[in-house]
């Protein structure tokens, strides 16, 4: 009995030391600098399981090989090429993108097809039909027409904000810009009017919440088991969204459709384009009810989380960095006395310090720790150090450039860790792409980046122009991140205060 436990221990010991050492041999081998790793675990498994943030890992692994091209490791038990040259980056992601065209896709379609069939995760054909079909949102005259709905949203909410907050020591502005994020989001995607401040229960703002609350356990075990094992997330069908807020989502998108069909409605916004595209493209264009419902849940994926979190460390920097909020709301004065108040998208649009001080935060803060695509076609990269061996990546294997990383390095930006707008300024801008990755690069780069942007703009122009930002007894003072939360979230949450402006 004893001799068949220590032969399958044996046995067991013999399999962890053979996969130990193919592991940390797999780069080494072609002369690609790799760290010693963990079996089934990795180097960057290893950040999950010691809840260190994935921007100090990441800024670890560059450390440990500064003087390559890339370097090699596993996430738990999944291979990677970290990719540090900014020309090699460029070639991976712009020059050669038909080699390196595809997201990660872990979530089953038939399980879960609001999440699976939406831009981020299609690929192939399926990708570009859907970028086709969505890219007249974000041009000028959409992002135009869409500037009205935004306006609106945001003088409502800087009205119940101010109203609400004013007289309260801190607020949680995570919480209170949330509800900002997706009221733009109900009015540009869902064609819906909805003021979360007010109703702060609100079926739409409740689902959306509860969609992408990625730093929710239960969600973060669900991505876990997707990455080690699609197969069995597939088995027992996991899913991201449940039933209940997908139903939910379906139907406003039905019943706004039924309702603008039959009274002849028409409005600027994204839902309206799909509609307008209806009979009018290719068989493989048209979407029925729920591809459409999947291309406005988008705007959840990168609102509720993203997006907010951008304009909460926005706002962190601003209360901590006093001088640039004076500087700011100096612009905003001047311009608003221009306009008479009505402001219009042309004079957002050319707030020159106001643009440099988003600009300044998104480098330093940049909403993905690191961008990741996956190989469909095979490529030679060149070899990672001089005299060592090319690597051919082969179709399947992810490729991750460290955007945090290369943001907050010294080579490309004086004083990477001191919140300067300046250096994105006139001549002095940063104008690399290669070097700001806040939103991607290339083809797959974030497609709603400007309206992201636009959104934020609006919302600081009027919060400024009326009250300052102050740090709080609970602001993360210096801001230190929260391990649970693969992008820039202060741990402990944003809490700020207001004071209104005389």
């Amino acid at each position: 009995m004893y001799q068949w436990i220590w032969s399958i221990l044996l046995l067991l010991l013999a399999v962890a030391v053979f996969y130990a050492v193919t592991m940390n041999i797999r780069f080494r081998s072609y002369g690609i600098p790799q760290p010693l790793e963990l079996p089934f675990i990795g180097f960057f498994g290893l950040g999950f399981m010691t809840r260190t943030h994935m921007s100090v890992v990441f800024r670890k692994a560059y450390d440990m090989s500064v003087k390559a091209k890339y370097m090699g490791a596993h996430i738990f038990t999944t291979p990677i090429i970290l990719i540090h040259d900014l020309d090699l980056i460029k070639s991976v992601l712009v020059k050669n993108f038909e080699n390196f065209a595809y997201h990660k896709t872990f979530v089953d379609e038939s399980a879960d097809p609001l999440f699976a069939k939406n831009l981020v995760f299609a690929n192939g054909e399926r990708w570009r039909n859907i970028r086709t079909m969505l890219s007249p949102s974000f041009t000028s005259s959409k992002m135009r027409s869409m500037f009205v709905l935004m306006s609106r949203c945001a003088q409502d909410f800087v009205d119940q904000f101010i109203e609400l907050y004013q007289s309260k020591p801190e607020i949680n502005m995570k919480d209170a810009l949330t509800r900002y994020a997706n009221d733009v989001i109900a009015t540009c995607a869902f064609g819906l009017e909805v003021n979360s401040l007010r109703e702060p229960n609100n079926q739409f703002y409740l689902t959306g919440r509860r969609a992408t609350n990625f730093a929710s356990l239960s969600l973060l075990l669900k991505f876990m088991l997707m990455r080690l094992c699609p197969s069995l997330a597939s088995a027992l069908k996991i899913r991201i969204v449940s039933k209940k807020d997908t139903d939910f989502l379906v139907n406003v998108i039905q019943s706004t459709i039924k309702d603008r069909d039959a009274k002849g409605i028409s409005r600027p916004d994204m839902l309206q384009l799909m509609m307008d595209a209806r009979g009018k493209t290719s068989e493989c264009l048209d979407m029925n009810i729920l591809e459409m419902t999947a291309q406005a849940f988008v705007f959840f994926l990168g609102g509720f989380e993203t997006t907010s979190t951008n304009m909460c460390l926005l706002a962190h920097e601003l209360a901590v960095n006093p001088e640039i909020q004076k500087k700011v709301q100096d612009e905003i004065d001047q311009v608003m006395e221009r306009c008479k108040g009505e402001l219009t998208y042309e004079v957002v649009n050319n707030m020159e310090y106001l643009d440099a001080v988003i600009s300044e935060t998104l480098r330093m803060h940049p909403a993905l720790t690191a961008l990741s695509r996956i190989c469909n076609k095979e490529f030679e990269l060149p070899p990672a150090l001089p005299g060592s061996k090319p690597y051919l990546v082969k179709p399947g294997m992810e490729i991750m450039v460290p955007g945090s990383t290369i943001q907050r390095n010294p080579e490309y930006y004086e004083n990477p860790d001191r919140f300067n707008p300046d250096r994105f300024l006139g001549k002095k801008a940063a104008n690399s792409d290669v070097t700001t990755l806040s939103f991607g690069l290339g083809p797959r780069m974030c497609i709603g980046n400007r309206f992201a942007i636009l959104e934020t703009k609006i919302l600081f122009v009027y919060l400024l122009s009326r009250c300052s930002i102050e740090p709080s007894e609970k602001s993360s003072v210096p801001l230190v991140y929260d391990p649970t939360v693969f992008g820039a979230s202060a741990k402990g949450g944003f809490w700020l205060r207001i004071k209104v402006r005389k």
